[in-house]
């Protein structure tokens, strides 16, 4: 997997145990909630059952990789925003499925913010959990 700039990468570290002890449901809730953010700037996204990620019709938008020991969860995935995909031709990327970024769908930039708050809203949607507050945002 390649990380860089333009990415919105999230490494989420949550405790799993004991209501959701299940590797599967907790990277099908990861990929939904990028579903549903890209999806609140337009972006038709979907998962493609056997592969793990989040695809448009254009390519694959967002990888994910999970690590989870003794069920908390570290690692995570990668949504290309603003990315430039010239990086990707110097990897195979998740076997050679095309790559896109919501930059190249949507013909436009998003300021990286507004998809972290986009996502963070998702992320307590899905996983009906409350963010804290975030003290290093507030100058």
């Amino acid at each position: 997997t390649y990380h860089g700039l333009g990415q919105l990468v999230g490494y989420p570290i949550i405790n799993l145990s004991p209501e959701r002890e299940d590797v599967h449901r907790y990277v099908r809730d990861l990929e939904e909630t990028l579903v549903r953010a890209l999806g609140d700037f337009g972006v038709e996204a979907f998962t493609v059952e056997g592969l793990t990620g989040v695809h448009t019709s254009e390519g694959k938008v967002a990888a994910i990789g999970v690590h989870i020991a003794r069920w908390v969860t570290t690692h995570g995935f990668a949504l290309n925003v603003n990315t430039d995909l010239s990086f990707f031709d110097l990897i195979v990327p998740c076997e050679g499925e095309p790559v896109a970024s919501m930059t190249e769908i949507l013909g436009h930039e998003i300021p990286l913010g507004e998809v972290e708050d986009r996502f963070i809203a998702r992320f307590a949607d899905v996983f009906e959990m409350m963010p804290e507050e975030d003290k290093s945002r507030e100058s």
